[in-house]
């Protein structure tokens, strides 16, 4: 058991670190993409003029300040705020702005060379075409910057929803295992009573037995995890302790094979079954017929518990309570890997549980 705690461990550990290397490698390639547009500028001066003019620089940085603007700023503080007008007339007013300072503050000789040579050609038609181009990459560096924000914005809100779909989950079961304990203590003290009521020796035994099933429901079921074994133990005093209160107990059987060595499961998930199991299944002389079979193979658990029906009218106001809390559970836990069937036919009540184990 310790080293499946072990190994659950490590894995919580690892999947930290990844997360922790994601975001670093975020930054990486953001560094990594501006270093390859950089690239494009600092070629055209060196291969055009022999040099690296500040001038291709400035008008570079243009664009990583439209994109982180819109992404940093406009994004989360206005668009995801329903700032809607705002955000418009802010992105206009930027975009224009920073066009406006390219074209008459930060000039490049290749835009203004164009330029000359349109004026040349009188071709005036064709004299807005670079400033036509610079305004589109600058537009498209702005509207990849929104769809960044937006992204990072749907990502966090995912990642937010599952946190919340996993407490509440953990609540749940948190109030299932809660509603548990009530339902085997009213059982075992019953079964108690019984000895008690008829003056039989194996009431300190049964005392003794509570008291192991007791320490386990208070010191291991509040766990996500037990081992196996534990839980089996668990099982098997219960067994015991209604062995004692039952007048005819000798078609009570409980089978356990295969290896539960280092297997894990949430605990008190098959107790439910057991219990049902002594309660609808002793008649009004106290001839019990139950027959109880875990069989473990790999990653593969299958319960079974059979017993006949009791000819006494059910409590349907107080009975099955952890029947249902057992269903939401497996629901909870194993949604894609257990299979549970119920069947009732010629006064049998059958149950088959086949989960996959962790």
């Amino acid at each position: 058991m310790e080293s499946v705690i072990k190994n659950k461990y490590l894995f919580l550990l690892k999947k930290d670190a990844l997360k922790r290397s994601f975001r670093i490698k975020e930054v990486y390639v953001h560094i990594i993409v501006w270093i390859c547009l950089l690239s494009i500028p600092i070629t055209i001066s060196t291969i055009e003029y022999g040099e690296l003019r500040s001038n291709f620089l400035y008008r570079f940085m243009v664009n990583p300040l439209l994109l982180y603007s819109n992404y940093l700023i406009l994004v989360p503080f206005l668009l995801l705020k329903k700032k809607i007008s705002t955000y418009i007339l802010v992105s206009l007013a930027l975009l224009l702005l920073l066009n406006l300072l390219m074209r008459y503050v930060l000039p490049v000789d290749p835009i203004e060379e164009f330029e000359r040579f349109v004026r040349r050609a009188r071709m005036p038609k064709y004299r807005r075409f670079p400033h036509m181009v610079t305004a589109i990459i600058s537009l498209a560096f702005f509207l990849l910057g929104g769809v960044l924000g937006l992204t990072k914005d749907f990502y966090k809100r995912d990642k937010a929803s599952k946190e919340k779909e996993s407490k509440q989950k953990e609540t749940e079961l948190q109030f299932l295992r809660a509603q548990l304990n009530p339902h085997f203590l009213f059982n075992s003290l019953n079964s108690i009573y019984s000895l008690v009521r008829n003056k039989s020796n194996d009431a300190s035994e049964a005392v003794i037995t509570l008291s192991e099933l007791m320490r386990y429901m208070l010191y291991e079921a509040k766990q996500e995890f037990v081992p196996l074994i534990k839980e089996i133990d668990y099982i098997k005093n219960f067994v015991a302790l209604q062995r004692l209160r039952l007048s005819d107990s000798e078609n009570v059987n409980l089978k356990i094979s295969g290896d539960y060595n280092n297997k894990i499961v949430p605990p008190l998930l098959l107790i439910p079954f057991v219990e049902n199991a002594f309660k609808y299944g002793t008649d009004f002389k106290g001839r019990t017929d139950i027959d109880m079979r875990i069989e473990i193979a790999d990653d593969q658990l299958d319960f079974h518990v059979r017993n006949k029906v009791g000819p006494y009218k059910k409590d349907l106001e107080n009975s099955g309570i952890g029947l249902e809390n057992i269903k939401n559970r497996l629901m909870l836990l194993f949604p894609e890997s257990h299979n549970l069937t119920i069947d009732r036919q010629n006064g049998n009540y059958g149950v088959r549980l086949q989960l996959t184990l962790s």
